[in-house]
């Protein structure tokens, strides 16, 4: 449940216009909004690592890859800028937080079965 309300916020946050409050709000803090990219989905990446199965896993690494492409053309119809290197911190948050999740999940499976 958290993992979808994360990609539902992911996804309205990346197709709201420059100038809506939370954007302008977002800004304010003076966070790279590459690192933004990479955190959001180094995070959406991280959450199934950890406890889906790996056949699981690897369809959603992909469908985010092809979702972090999407919004990308998508902002430019709300008059945001379309950036290749936004899609590249995508990708490298996508393999990333599949990286971080997997030490977890071994160490989860451990735990439990013990």
């Amino acid at each position: 449940m958290a993992w979808f309300a994360c990609v539902t916020l992911v996804v309205v946050g990346s197709l709201l216009p420059d100038k809506s409050l939370p954007m302008r709000a977002l800004s304010r803090l003076d966070i790279s909004d590459k690192l933004q990219h990479f955190g959001a989905y180094a995070v959406l990446a991280f959450l199934p690592a950890v406890h889906e199965r790996r056949r699981v896993v690897t369809a959603i690494a992909f469908a985010l890859v092809g979702l972090g492409i999407i919004l990308e053309y998508g902002q430019t119809l709300v008059s945001r800028d379309f950036e290749i290197a936004d899609m590249s911190a995508d990708t490298l948050g996508v393999v990333i937080g599949l990286v971080a999740g997997w030490p977890w999940r071994r160490l989860l499976e451990r735990k439990f079965k013990a």
